[in-house]
């Protein structure tokens, strides 16, 4: 989708309201919850009022991102607000990846969008979509400094952790000339790299290895698949989790393991949550547009990173996604 961010309307509507309410996607990342975070304490900051959350159940912030500087500001989703006034979603592609939030974004009177997803259904009154930012973060930075708020070194860590995960530690393509000046004002405000790098990359229980070790034993390689490109893949059972008690999301950074297989396009990781759907990571390395493929399956995201779920086997999930690589 092509369209311009209406940064005026959106200004006006967060500096006229007694009350802004924000929202991120469900099962949230680094950019999400780090994006919504950021505005949060920025317009918090200035003695506005705001209620922040996303829509899990049981709600709960991922392991991995309870560094993130704020955290006191999230409410649990079934106090917020049925019909906000002014409502703010971050990093939601859809509503429906709003969750138990779906509701209150279809009653408020005015839901604005910030997203970078090049598959973004347009949904909202008020569009901070720009397929071609890097991160969400990129667009909170920029309404931060329209809306003229302080940028602290919380809400510049906040910042920071969202646009380093989007860009792959700035190794993705989207990383702009543009990328890096916003990361030196991030750390010239006080973020700190070395600590952020620590808590999103450098952390895990013991218990993660043996989850691993299962994960890459099956891992398996269709050169046939992607157009003759190459598919890489594994899964991620509930049962590689139970001996340690890990939470679902320590099975994130399994994808960055397997996606380097030389032999393979695209890697895929299918993990399967407490409920038995697997949530499956999808990567491309220079050609096969995963978005595109994963938008086929329900899913989304971007040309080089998506995603999608699957209710039913492993095996069948895996087939379709190899049929829409086909065409992809």
């Amino acid at each position: 989708m092509t369209m311009s961010p209406d940064w005026t309307r959106a200004v006006k509507l967060v500096d006229g309201a007694d009350c802004v309410c924000l929202a991120c996607h469900i099962r949230p990342d680094a950019d999400a919850l780090g994006s919504m975070l950021a505005v949060a304490q920025a317009l918090h900051g200035r003695g506005q009022q705001v209620v922040a959350s996303f829509g899990d159940d049981p709600f709960a912030v991922p392991a991995i991102l309870r560094f993130l500087p704020g955290l006191d500001l999230l409410s649990e989703p079934a106090s917020y607000p049925a019909a906000p006034a002014v409502m703010m979603s971050f990093d939601a592609s859809a509503l429906d990846r709003l969750g138990s939030l779906t509701g209150p974004a279809t009653a408020a009177g005015e839901l604005i969008v910030v997203d970078h997803h090049a598959s973004n259904s347009g949904f909202g009154s008020v569009s901070l979509v720009d397929p071609g930012a890097a991160a969400t973060a990129v667009l909170a930075a920029e309404l931060i400094g329209r809306l003229g708020l302080r940028l602290t070194r919380d809400v510049a860590t906040c910042l920071y952790a969202g646009l380093v995960t989007d860009t792959g530690s700035f190794r993705f393509s989207a990383t702009t000339p543009e990328v890096h000046q916003l990361a030196a004002r991030l750390l010239a405000a006080g973020a700190d790299p070395v600590a952020v790098s620590r808590e999103l990359y450098d952390r895990a229980p013991f218990g993660y290895l043996g989850m691993l070790a299962a994960a890459l034993d099956r891992a398996a390689l269709d050169r046939e698949a992607a157009r003759g490109l190459g598919l890489v893949w594994t899964t991620v059972t509930r049962a590689d989790r139970a001996p340690a008690n890990l939470p679902m999301d320590a099975a994130e950074s399994v994808i960055d393991e397997i996606r380097r297989t030389n032999e393979a396009e695209v890697a895929a990781v299918l993990k399967e949550d407490d409920q038995g759907v697997w949530q499956a990571s999808v990567r491309s390395k220079d050609v096969i547009d995963v978005g595109q493929a994963c938008t086929q399956l329900g899913g989304g995201g971007h040309v080089r990173a998506a995603g999608f779920s699957y209710t039913g086997r492993a095996n069948e999930a895996i087939a379709a996604l190899k049929r829409t690589l086909d065409g992809a």
